[in-house]
Order: structure tokens, then sequence, then C-alpha cells
């Protein structure tokens, strides 16, 4: 007999709020920032169905942005919902990339939620003879199922998978039928939908009608019949009520889909589609585990796969996120054997597309064997041309990496290649002082940073036009990925090798290996150069490239390579003391909770919170109905219980110890003896720097330990001094530059304190007259504004009444006109151009800024508001640390920039030339813009960083 055809239907937006909260206490934030657990969540939920159930066929349904008919024609549907979490929704348009890229379908309907998709799909399925599994925590589910479809329930906090079928949905909700889910929900109701049911009546007493009446509409037809006088009144005052609850809670059954089994059979994934995509999203340990099962399933194969289904529409996000899929290069190395292989003898001749403009042609990777070859070749080149080059490298850390292989173009057609292996390091040091710093030519290549840092140990001294590929795209498509294999394949149709791919080649071919990536980079960045000026440049893009990105990258480059010089005795002493407080506070936190416990643990936590000393009569839960102990959520509980401050104070010190004191001591380099961050600066989307290995943009500087971190950032010598310098509150600046507001830029012009006067604005009083806790509100109003803050974020911030914050704000906009109006034109101005700018034009992108759905909408405005201001501070301190490190070359200062961290600039200072350093850096930071009011710099000297903060 055959194995009956399974298909599972997955809820996508239920797992993935699921999967986000799950991983709510401990995110997954990668390296470059972005929180992950979403996504993470979701992969690992739908990896565990491939690999335990084995689906024949699978699909996950999505809702859409579209209004449904129960949001038309009951307004107050789901509108009790809290708003989607910006990581969600950034994840959502990855989640289904990456099911793109498994060929996984993607399921929706504009005006259907996901729930009628499944619903509507699981009923077409029975008819062809499938078991379906909804797999979804929510329970609405239940009404749909019989005996061929059934709920799936992932499994939870170690409790394992629950399938329900009839039996159980009826036993759950001790109804009769699982048609009787919508009645029960009609008349219980569902907070989560803000479906409103019968007030007054809850799961029990819905049971008990159900029983007696079997339907809604039996119970109302024949309310005569209840018993219960207060219960009959509810009902027959509430008949509408409940008639409409019942409708809401309905799963349609007839969306307008078609069911194709062939559409829904599980495919064969973009094998190089899911690597770059799981790469960028750094999800090794899943990409290890995802790739072994295909292997396992024998359906592993190293060419990229061009049939992906595309039988479902694409969501816009999704159609946004898709890069183009071409067919891939030949696997060149795959039969070669070391006997074989010479690659001082590799000359390829591949095929390739070649950019939509141009016809197909034959592109020669030609290998140059001596340096006489070289320089003639290279001497060839006319001045007045381009050449993009590449150089790889042994592993991805630049600074102590070994080059493998140098790669340059000549024309559109001809790439040249040394094996760098074979050379003597002072040959290669001829070809590169050649190449990179007589010849009058542009040179093209990808994160050129990263290529001047391979450059080190030959003491080039870059000289010419640099160009990077990958800064051009940053400020064409900011919001796109950058990557390269990505840029050629989205606009050059045409896959280049992975970088990963790199590691799996045999040790006897991974030379010849490095000579084709490095050549086939080159070749893309010549490409993809030529592409952008001749297709998306405009003069914004050309001012804000040559002015300030591009000079950026030089002046990030050395700082790279300063780095920053770290005391480890100052560590290791804080970290002693930090340990000893956290051993006497766990002691006080036992001693409160009546027995010893896993601090760490929420669970364990939350029962000692909430069961045994029972700190408040509602407890908030997470969605997975545990007590939630979430920092937020504690500190309003600090005066119910004095364990909760230890509690919060354990955490703070916990994290502080594990994050810097015993992590930053390992991140020090054994040749220079400092730690040297990495500057991403085509990372985020607002025009600023951020930084990884370590993140020093994150150093805590609120609490009097998290600044103790600052005290080991100490000057390279004893002699020489830090000197920090702050942009003094810049955002405000230039949001009353920006609006013009009058009573702003007075404030700023008279030099009042900018939150005391703004209490003494809107509370009408003088300014000596205004109190901490005025000031207070004040400031988070100031700096709330700027990010869109609502009343109740002000209420919960501030520990007022959402009222009282509603007032405050409204205060606010009554004062400050000129700012409200401001909001507002931004906000229009988004809508009919679809972008917002800063002073210098960097754009950002607002596609959603006219959704209808009023959540999605109201983030694109808060970033309306936000992006013009963020970014221009951005725009500025990048100038500010261009004209500095202009200015220190200029006058052979030996002292130099070694951070940025937000609005502010570090320098190790020596000492001879403290005062010159001190005027350079305050009058360039103060001239980087000119606005309305004048730029305040806070410049201070000390011995570490804390001193000089």
């Amino acid at each position: 007999m055959a194995e009956p055809k399974k298909l599972f239907l997955l809820d996508a937006m239920a797992l993935i709020y699921r999967a986000y909260f799950a991983l709510n206490k401990n995110p997954r934030i990668n390296s470059k920032g972005f929180n992950t657990s979403a996504i993470l969540g979701f992969v690992n939920t739908l990896f565990e169905v491939l690999r335990t159930e084995n689906p024949s066929h699978i699909g996950v349904a999505f809702d859409t942005f579209a209004p449904t008919a129960r949001h038309l024609e009951f307004a107050d549907y789901k509108a009790n919902r809290e708003k989607m979490p910006e990581d969600i929704g950034l994840s959502i348009p990855l989640i289904q990339e990456l099911l793109h890229a498994m060929d996984i379908p993607v399921l929706f309907v504009d005006g259907y939620e996901a729930d009628d998709v499944i619903g509507t799909l699981a009923k077409k399925a029975e008819k062809e003879g499938f078991i379906t599994y909804m797999m979804t925590p929510d329970k609405d589910f239940g009404q749909i199922v019989d005996e061929h479809i059934f709920m799936y329930k992932p499994s939870r906090m170690g409790n394992g998978v629950e399938i329900m079928g009839i039996q159980e949905v009826c036993a759950r909700f001790g109804i009769q039928r699982p048609t009787q889910v919508i009645d029960m929900l009609g008349l219980w109701g569902d907070a989560a939908d803000n479906i409103p049911g019968v007030p007054g009546v809850g799961e029990v007493t819905a049971r008990k009608l159900l029983a007696q009446f079997d339907t809604i509409e039996n119970m109302l037809a024949n309310s005569a019949q209840i018993t219960n006088e207060k219960l009959r009144a509810k009902i027959e005052a509430n008949k509408e009520k409940a008639i409409a609850s019942k409708s809401l809670a309905t799963i349609l059954l007839d969306v307008p889909i078609e069911f194709s089994a062939e559409n829904l059979r599980i495919g064969k994934p973009n094998f190089t589609s899911l690597e770059s995509i799981l790469n960028e999203l750094e999800l090794r340990s899943f990409s290890n585990r995802i790739f072994a099962y295909y292997k396992s399933q024998g359906i592993v194969t190293p060419e990229a796969t061009t049939d992906n289904k595309q039988a479902f529409p694409l969501s816009e996000a999704a159609k946004k996120s898709s890069k183009p899929i071409a067919a891939p290069i030949p696997d060149l190395f795959s039969n070669l054997s070391s006997q074989d292989t010479d690659p001082n003898s590799l000359e390829l001749s591949v095929e390739l597309p070649r950019e939509m403009a141009l016809d197909k042609a034959l592109c020669h990777y030609t290998c140059l064997h001596t340096s006489e070859e070289a320089i003639q070749t290279l001497q060839s080149i006319p001045n007045d041309s381009n050449s993009a080059f590449y150089l790889w490298s042994s592993t991805s850390e630049y600074r102590h990496a070994k080059i493998l292989s140098f790669a340059f173009t000549k024309n559109e057609d001809e790439v040249f290649y040394i094996d760098c292996t074979l050379w003597e390091k002072a040959d290669l040091q001829t070809i590169f002082k050649l190449y990179f710093e007589e010849l009058s030519i542009q040179k093209i290549t990808h994160e050129l940073k990263n290529q001047l840092h391979l450059l080190d140990s030959f003491n080039i001294d870059f000289k010419g036009l640099a160009e990077d590929v990958q800064i051009a795209h940053y400020l064409i498509s900011p919001e796109s990925n950058h990557e390269l294999e990505r840029l050629a394949s989205k606009y050059l149709q045409f896959q280049i090798q992975s970088a990963l791919s790199f590691a799996k080649i045999k040790p006897d071919n991974r030379q010849a290996f490095a000579s084709l990536l490095s050549c086939e980079r080159a070749l893309a960045a010549k490409r993809l150069y030529t592409l952008f000026k001749r297709e998306h440049w405009s003069e914004d893009i050309n001012n804000l490239y040559t002015q300030v990105e591009m000079p950026l990258v030089f002046v990030l480059c050395n700082m790279e390579r300063e780095g920053v010089k770290i005391q480890t005795q100052a560590l290791a002493d804080f970290g002693t003391h930090l340990r000893e407080q956290l051993a006497n506070l766990e002691q006080e936190i036992f001693t409160l909770a009546g027995e010893a416990f896993n601090i760490a643990s929420p669970k364990q936590l939350g029962e000692i919170l909430f069961d045994k000393l029972a700190i408040t009569e509602k407890p908030k839960h997470t969605k997975t109905k545990q007590y939630s102990t979430a920092e937020d959520v504690l500190q309003k509980l600090i005066h119910k219980h004095p364990i909760v401050a230890l509690v919060l104070q354990y955490r703070s010190i916990s994290k502080l110890n594990s994050t810097y004191v015993e992590a930053l001591p390992l991140l020090i380099d054994p040749l220079s003896g400092h730690i040297h961050t990495t500057y991403n600066q085509a990372n985020t989307v607002t025009g600023r720097l951020s930084s990884q290995n370590p993140n020093l943009q994150n150093i805590p500087i609120r609490t009097e330990m998290g600044k103790e971190i600052r005290r080991a950032f100490i000057p390279n010598t004893p002699e020489d001094f830090l000197l920090a310098a702050d942009y003094s509150q810049v955002e405000l600046r230039i949001i009353a530059h920006l609006s013009q507001d009058k009573i702003m830029l007075d404030d700023f012009l008279q030099a009042h304190d900018i939150h005391s006067a703004t209490a003494a604005n809107v509370f009408g009083i003088p300014i000596k007259e205004v109190t901490s806790p005025m000031r207070r509100s004040a400031k988070m109003v100031n700096f709330g504004i700027i990010y869109g803050i609502s009343a109740f974020g002000l209420s919960e911030r501030l520990g007022i009444g959402r009222k009282e914050a509603a007032e405050l704000i409204e205060k606010y906009f009554e004062k400050y006109q000129g700012i409200s109006q401001y909001m507002q034109a931004s906000i229009e101005k988004a809508r009919e151009l679809g972008y917002v700018e800063t002073m210098l034009h960097r754009r950002r992108y607002l596609p959603d800024i006219n959704s209808s759905n009023a959540i999605v909408r109201g983030f694109a405005e808060r970033n309306a508001i936000n992006a013009p201001i963020q970014g221009s501070s951005a725009d500025m301190i990048k100038i500010a640390m261009v004209n500095i490190d202009k200015a220190f070359r200029e006058k052979n200062l030996q002292s130099k920039m070694i951070l940025q961290v937000h609005d502010e600039l570090i320098c190790n200072v020596v000492s001879a030339e403290k005062e010159q350093v001190k005027n350079i850096v305050e009058t360039q930071m103060r001239n980087a813009f000119t606005l309305s009011i004048p730029l305040e710099v806070d410049l201070k000297f000390g011995k570490n960083w804390l001193e000089a903060h």
C-alpha cells in the first residue's frame, strides 16, 4: 500500500513571532548588529519538520499588508496587538528569501490572512488524498481539523511536538466537534485578535452554552431557555457582538488560490543562494546542519538550481530582496588532481554574460609568470583608463593574511593575475609599487579598506584615484546587500564563485581556485563600476562618494591599523571586583528567595518572584505562557520587593563582566599589543558607522560601573594622552536647523541648557524654577520626538499615566510648532518621493510610507522624521574625521585618531602636540557643517578614556 502524501502548511507569522520571543531573553545578534533571532528560530523549526517528518509537500503562508474583509467590516479587529517589533519586520523579507532559496513555496493572497490560505489549501489537499498538518501554535485552527487534517504544534520548552486531531481538539475545548471552535471563540472572544465575544462569558460558560445549544445561532434563537437571568440578559443584549465575533473567528475556506500538488512538492534548493544568504546572516551552525541534511538526502550539488517554483506570488518585500539566478560557472577544479594541476600555467577562458547593455564575450584570465611580463603588461595600460584589481588572501583576517593571488584588468575582456605564492616578496613589492603608486590610472575594487590592509606589509603608499564598488552601491541602494557575489548576480546576471567555496576545494587545487576568485572579482568590480556610473549615478551621489565616503575609507583603514591600547591589569582588577559583587549579590538574592536557584534562568526566576514570593497579583507572561522577567517588566516591580533591584543589578554586572571584562583581553593583537576594531562603512541605512570585534559602539556609559570599562582604554605610551571630543546635543541642533523652529533656535543661540529650556517652555515657568523631574521629562520628549515616541512609550519611560504623557507631547508641539510642521512635511515629502534625504542628500528609501498597514506605515513615518536628522549627524562626523586626518598629515603630526563612537572621536595625542591637536579637532568638528546655530564640541584630555570623557 502506497504511503499517504504528507503536506505541511506553516503559519509563518505565528511561528516567526513565537521564534522571536522564545529568544528574546538572549537575542542572537550577528557581527553586523542585526538581530537574527526570528530567522534562526523559524528556520530551526522548519528544519526539524524536514528532518523528523520528511514531508512530501510543504508551503509557508504569510499575511500581507492589504486589509482583509475582517478589517474592513470590524475596524477594531486585531487593534489591540502591539506594534510589530522592528527586528521582525526586517526579518520577514530575509525569511522569504531563504524559503525561495530552499525551493519552499511562499503562499499568500492579498485580502486574506494566512489562516484562510492554509484552511483553503488544507481542504483542497484533502480532496486530492493528502494528509495535511497545519503547523501553528494558534488555537483558531482547531475548527478545520478533521479526519485528514491535523494541527501540528511545534515543541516548546522541551515538551515535544503536539499533534491534534478531532479527539484532541474536542477534549481541549470541551466540545462535540471541531467546527464548534468557531462558536466557542464567538462567545468567549479572543483578546489576541480583539474579537470581543460576549462580555462576561468565559471559556467555562461558553462550553456549557454550546453543550446545551450546539451553535451560537441556535442559542440566540432559544435564549429564553437560559435559566441564569443575568447570563440571559448579557446574551440578549449582545446578539450582534456574538454573531460578529463568530464571523471574525471563522477561517475562510474559499480563498482564490489554486491547489497545485506539483508546486508544493519538496524541491531542490538553490545551494549557491542559500549558502550566500546564510553566510550573510552568519547562521553558521544552521548552515552546517541544513547542508548535512541535504547531503544525507542525496540532493547536494555544487550547481545552483535555476528552476525555482514561481507558481505562488512573491510578496513585495520578497520581490525586492530576491536576486536573479543565472547558470553557474562550471566547476573548473572538481576533476583536477595534484599531479595535473599547475597553477602557474592556468590559462582560463570562461564564457560569462557581460552586463546588460553589452553582448556576451569571451573573457580571458592570463597568468603572468615573471616580473618582466608583469611590468610590461602594467605599463601597457593607458594612463587615462581604469583598471580593477583584487587581492585574494589566505584568511578573512586581513591584518595578518597571506596574499595568494593578485588580479587586475587591462580592459573589459582581459584579466591578468599573479600567483603570489611562487614569487619572492621583493618582486611582488616591485609590482605592487608600480600598480598602486606609480601608475596614474583609476583603480577599482570591492571593499577597498580590506585590500589596503593586505598591502600593509608591503609598505605601499596608495596613490591615484581609488574606486570602491561596495561604497558606490551603498550610496545607490543603502538598504540592500553589498556583497560582490550578490551585486554580480543582481546587476550582471552571472554567478561568481562563493568565497565560502575556497575552504571546500581540495588543498592541492586551492591556489588555482584562489587565482580564479581574484580574477572573477576584479572583472566583476570593473563591470559593476562601469554600470553604476553609467546608469545609477547622480551629482548628489558623486559628491557624497568623492568628498565623504571614499576619503573616509583611508581614514578608517589607518584607525584600524593603529588600534587602541588596553590596560589588561585594570580590566583584571575590575573583573575581580565584579565577581566579588556577583557572589555577594547571589547570596543576598538567595536569602530573600529562601533558596538557591539559577538567577540566569527566566523560568526559575519567574517561579521565585511570582509563585513563591508573589510580588504581584498580575504577573506578565511571555508568548509561551512563561512568566516574563524582562528588564522592562522588572523595572516596574522594583518597589514591590527588594529582590527585584538585586536581580537587575546582578544581570547588569554579569553582562558587563562577560561582554567586556573577559572578552576584551582576548581580542588584543599579539603583534601590536592593541585591540583593532573593524569599522563597517556600508552597514547602516542611516549612514552611521558600526564596529565589530569588538563592537565599541555599545560600551555602556550610563552606569558608574559601565563607565569603568573606559578606564582600561589608555594612550600608547605613559607620556601620551587621550583626547575625547564629543558633539554636544548634535541631533537636537540639527532638528532645530532643519525645522527652523524659532524657540529652539533661540534657546541654542542663548546657550541655554536645552532640556531645562524645553521644560520651562512646556510647563510655562521661568527656567530657574525647572526641577530635575521636569528637566528629565523634557529631555525624554526632546529625544523621543526625534524617534517618533508615542504617548504610550513616553508614559512607560517616565512612569506616568498615558493621558499625562499625551498632554506633555501636545504641549510640546503647541510650543514648538516649527518642529511639528517639519515632521509633517518630512512625512509628506516621503509619501511623494518615496525617500527622504540628509543635508548632504544621502537618501533613505521608504517603500512602506504609503502602506495600507498602519503599523508598517507608522514605522516608515518615524524613519521619515528621523533619517534626515540621524543621517546628517553621521555625515557631519564623517566630514570632521576626513578633515582632521588631512590636517594631521599636512602638519606631520604623530598624534592619531584611534576611535569613533557615535558622536565622539578619540585621539591618541603626543604630549608636545596637545594644543595643536585640540585646536585642529575642535575647529574641524565645529566647521564640518554650517547650521543656523553654532555646533558645540566638548573636549577633554585624560590618561584613560574615562578621564577624557
